[in-house]
């Protein structure tokens, strides 16, 4: 089995795809070992010490590690666990998580949305949809709508999106002038 590695914006973080389906929808981005326990993989690489942060997107696995840590160091033991992990066909999630699933992309942790701004709200979600997450995910991350309000859009940053240096740059320069340019009711984005 060859895992591919690839960079991403991010330094502390590096993109391992397995060649094969990670998750069959959604996303799954853990920030700590307590809510690594779901997942067999993710607790296995937290467990290395210098890991804080696991993503899993549908086809990749986001790594962040510590400042001050080294990929050189922790790529061999990182890509031993990925291999180690999809050559032996173990679940993602433990079976005792059965009732676990993927946070909703609104409502937890989002805005209450005005139904009155249905119409722009809709135009919003399409295009980060069909625009942002595609370009956003070849970055090993993902970035979730929360909410809408006064014409200021709220999204979540995951994987590694979380933390990077360029994620402002992203946030202000690419997605609010894609959005303002598309909905000229968005004045403003913020992550949450």
């Amino acid at each position: 089995m060859l895992i591919e590695t690839e960079s991403t914006p991010n330094p502390a973080t590096l993109k391992f795809l397995p060649g094969q389906a990670v998750m069959e929808a959604g996303t799954r981005d853990f920030a700590s070992p307590e809510e690594a326990a779901a997942s067999p993989l993710a607790t296995a690489l937290f467990a290395l010490g210098d890991v804080t942060g696991v993503f899993f997107g549908r086809d990749f696995i986001s790594v962040t590690i510590a400042p001050g840590a080294e990929w050189a160091d922790v790529k061999p033991d990182v890509l031993g666990i990925v291999m180690d992990h999809f050559l032996a066909r173990m679940p993602l999630f433990h079976p005792a998580s059965a009732g676990f699933s993927v946070p909703a992309e609104e409502g937890e942790g989002g805005f209450a949305d005005d139904p009155a701004d249905a119409d722009i709200i809709e135009q919003i979600k399409e295009l980060i949809e069909t625009r942002v997450r595609p370009a956003v995910a070849n970055d090993g991350g993902d970035i979730i709508y929360r909410g809408f309000d006064k014409g200021n859009v709220y999204l979540k940053m995951q994987g590694a999106c979380s933390g990077c240096p360029s994620s402002t740059a992203t946030l202000k320069n690419g997605i609010e002038s894609l959005l303002k340019h598309y909905v000229p009711e968005v004045t403003a984005v913020h992550a949450v």
